[in-house]
């Protein structure tokens, strides 16, 4: 099975509630909040694609696009 690789991070911003539960469980710190309080991808090329924020967000709001 050849390797994932990531097309984007697709985010619902009007989902999102900014509680930084994917945040906090990114392993490589590719998510933030921001200033407007919703998730962002500020560092995608260091998505692993774990999919830890795909399953830990409680509002279905991020969702891991593949290629």
């Amino acid at each position: 099975m050849a390797k994932q690789k990531l097309k984007e991070h697709r985010i619902n911003r009007e989902w999102c509630k900014g509680c930084e539960i994917c945040v906090e469980f990114c392993p490589k710190n590719v998510l933030a909040i921001d200033k407007q309080g919703k998730v962002v991808a500020l560092r995608p090329e260091d998505c692993i694609i774990c999919k830890m924020c795909e399953q830990r967000c409680p509002d279905l709001a991020i969702e891991i696009i593949t290629e």
